[in-house]
Parts: structure tokens; C-alpha cells; sequence
């Protein structure tokens, strides 16, 4: 186990468990949690016993978003009411290392699920949205808060949950600010399952994750990358980038492993080799 100030992380091979656990705050995201999350998220791409991480919320919610309070002493120039060109551009730079905390899930290339439970607002739903899959418990609420706050949300979940959801639902929840219950996110496909309760949604998250890590790793690897890759791009520029991707991988002793276990009727074992 690996013990950060804002996230708690248990290897418990092939899933990597990351927990944001600051539970007495709500899991609200202070410093070290826009800190700590691409080393760690580098050391889960680079780990070859992880081949799943899930992401979850000790105590009782996922994350009420960012800790207001808390980052006031990292970005003074919030309240600047001088806004001369220095203290934009200072800004800027630090706008954009906390996009890089939240992007570095997605540049991962092992699959990120996250389990959510109880609120998940603001800076939680950026999280959220930059995971492979999203499950829930039946208490999960969601929030796209920040034009209620006065802000545009600037960390990358107006850039994704229009892929999530489609254009009509991400306008609706970024332009109210409203609350959305699990069923109704259920509705608008951000939540994939939605579990009874807190305990379940975990159990959910281990059975799905065994799911992934049964399969070659470099196919699901490579399978994240190509979506990824084909978010924003036309159908034509992403069968050139898979053509790539499928012939750099292939062949593999997983493909060998796959072929030898089908005409000998056992289950494979796969190394990612």
C-alpha cells in the first residue's frame, strides 16, 4: 500500500485500487489531490503486474469537488482584482497543471473505472469523466457546478461529457448547474450500473475489473489507445490510426496463448508479451 496525503493506493494485482480519502472534507480536492495524481497514475501505466485501476471515495462520498478554501493560498490570482497581463498568464500555467491532473487518468494506458458513491461535484465529475467507465451507487448524485459558482469548468469535463452523454444533456447540466440523481445519469449513459449501495458498487467495480485483466493486456491497451485517439477525430482518420496500432501489436505470444488455449479447451493465460 502506498500512503499519499490526498489519495490512499492499494496494489492488490492485476487492479490497482486509488481511493481519494480525505473523507472528513468530503473528499474535496485540496493541493496535494491536483499534486499526486499524475505520479501516481505514471506509476500505474508503468506497473506490469496492474492492469486495471479503480477509483473510489472512502467515506461518504466520491469528491464534493474542488476545495475552494483550500487552493486559495495556490492561486492568489483568483482574487486579484488587478488582473494585469502577469497574473493571467500565471493563472494560465496553473489552470493547466491542474488539467494535466486530471488528464493524466486518461493518458493512462491501463482502463480506469470509477465507483462511485454519494456526491460527485465539480472537480469529482471532471474525475469521473476522464475514467473509462463509470458505475454507481444508488445514492450517487452529480453536479456539474461550476457556472453556479461563478466559474467555466476549465479542468476537461466540458470536453468530455459531451462524448459521454451528447451535446444536449452536457449543455443541460452545464448551464443549470444542476443536481442529477443516479437514475437520471443512468438515463444519460454517464453511469454504466448502478449498484444498491456503497459495498456493492465496489463488489461491482472487482468483478468488472477481473473482467478487463482476464484479457491480453496489450489488446485492451491498445484498445483504450484507439479510442482515445478516435474521440474527436472522423471515421476515416481512426481506422488509419488502428490499422497502425493493430500491426505494431500483432503478432503476440498473448495472440499465440489465445490460439493455443481455444484448441486445447483451457483458459489462457495471458502476459502481455
Amino acid at each position: 500500500m502506498s500512503q499519499y496525503e490526498f489519495y490512499e493506493v492499494i496494489k492488490k494485482p492485476p487492479v490497482a485500487w486509488v481511493y481519494l480519502n480525505r473523507p472528513d472534507k468530503k473528499n474535496a480536492m485540496n493541493p496535494p489531490a491536483w499534486k499526486e495524481s499524475i505520479p501516481i497514475f505514471e506509476d500505474i501505466d508503468k506497473d506490469p503486474d496492474i492492469r486495471v485501476a479503480v477509483i473510489a471515495g472512502r467515506g461518504p462520498c466520491f469528491s464534493a469537488g474542488i476545495d475552494l478554501m483550500g487552493m486559495a493560498g495556490e492561486m492568489p490570482e483568483l482574487m486579484d482584482s488587478d488582473q494585469k497581463g502577469g497574473v493571467k498568464w500565471s493563472l494560465l500555467k496553473k489552470i493547466s497543471a491542474m488539467q494535466d491532473a486530471i488528464s493524466c487518468i486518461e493518458w493512462c494506458r491501463k482502463p480506469v473505472i470509477a465507483a462511485i458513491h454519494g456526491h460527485c461535484i465539480g472537480a469529482g465529475l471532471d474525475m469521473a469523466t476522464a475514467c473509462d467507465i463509470r458505475i454507481c451507487a444508488a445514492d450517487a448524485v452529480f453536479c456539474l457546478k461550476e457556472a453556479a459558482v461563478g466559474f467555466v469548468a476549465d479542468v476537461g469535463v466540458l470536453q468530455r461529457i459531451p462524448r459521454i452523454v451528447g451535446q444536449g444533456f452536457a449543455r443541460e447540466l452545464a448551464y443549470t448547474a444542476k443536481t442529477i440523481d443516479a437514475q437520471k445519469a443512468a438515463q444519460m449513459l454517464l453511469v454504466n450500473e448502478i449498484y444498491p449501495d456503497a459495498a456493492a458498487v465496489m463488489e461491482g467495480a472487482e468483478k468488472l475489473a477481473a473482467q478487463i485483466a482476464d484479457n491480453p493486456p496489450l489488446a485492451v491497451q491498445a484498445s483504450k489507445d484507439v479510442l482515445n485517439h478516435g474521440a474527436e477525430k472522423s471515421v476515416e482518420d481512426g481506422l488509419k490510426y488502428v490499422a497502425s496500432v493493430s500491426a505494431n501489436i500483432i503478432p503476440s505470444k498473448d495472440l499465440m496463448e489465445a490460439i493455443a488455449a481455444f484448441s486445447e479447451k483451457r483458459k489462457p493465460v495471458f502476459t502481455g508479451e
